[in-house]
């Protein structure tokens, strides 16, 4: 897999439309070519301790940034016609989703891949879990400031660069 953009979401809680950040890397033949982070306004608008432990973003940090659609509207010209990558697909998949069911705007039909069941397929039982850090050691890259939307994009794109087919 040459060509893809690779995705992830942090959530300020439990909602799946609640995303608060977004990191995407995008990779044409084989390399990097651009990357995109951004704060994200949650809706709804609150922070639970859990959510916010894990990835330090609170109401200070969001208040004032765009909300999903501004945002969205930047992104989206960077990742037309590539398939969308994430660790846990499920997770950003149902997180892009709900935000685009929340703004009431029209869901592309992105299509997603996911390094969590790829490197269960490739790795087996070899790792002591299939965490992204974790993972994407095993793929020879090192993970810094993981649950950063972008840090953990990165990883991701490392990851399939390397097990995606």
């Amino acid at each position: 897999m040459n060509d893809f953009a690779a995705i992830d979401f942090e959530t300020a809680n439990f909602a799946p439309s609640s995303v608060c950040s977004v990191g995407v890397v995008v990779v044409r033949d084989g390399a990097v070519v651009d990357s995109f982070y951004s704060l994200i306004k949650p809706a709804p608008n609150f922070y639970n301790y859990y959510c916010q432990r894990v990835h330090g973003l609170s109401n200070e940090d969001t208040d004032t940034a765009p909300i999903f659609p501004k945002v969205w509207a930047q992104l989206a010209p960077k990742i037309k016609g590539l398939p969308l990558v994430a660790h846990n697909s499920q997770f950003d998949e149902g997180c892009l989703k709900a935000a685009f069911l929340l703004y009431q705007m029209d869901y592309p039909g992105y299509q997603f891949r996911c390094t969590y069941r790829a490197a269960k397929k490739h790795f087996g039982k070899t790792l002591e879990n299939l965490q992204l850090h974790t993972v994407s050691a095993a793929c020879g890259y090192h993970l810094e400031h993981h649950h950063h939307a972008l840090a953990d994009a990165e990883a991701c794109a490392a990851i399939a660069l390397r097990i995606l087919g």
